[in-house]
């Protein structure tokens, strides 16, 4: 597996999931494997991210999440 460059974020009230992936190029390089996938408390979610390298996140949520 390699270094994560892209952060999923399904955003919840309680408990969010976090998903790594390493990226895909067009022209070879990672190969787009899963890293991990965490199900995190916001005190959680908050520290895990802290001590993630610089990547792309993207984060989805419900219109009831905010």
């Amino acid at each position: 597996m390699g270094e994560v460059s892209i952060i999923g974020l399904d955003l919840a009230k309680n408990v969010s999931v976090a998903f790594g992936a390493s990226s895909i190029q067009a022209h070879g390089g990672a190969d787009g494997s899963v890293v991990f996938r965490r199900k995190l408390s916001r005190a959680q979610l908050l520290k895990f991210m802290a001590a993630q390298p610089p990547c792309v996140v993207a984060m989805e949520a419900c219109a009831s999440s905010h």
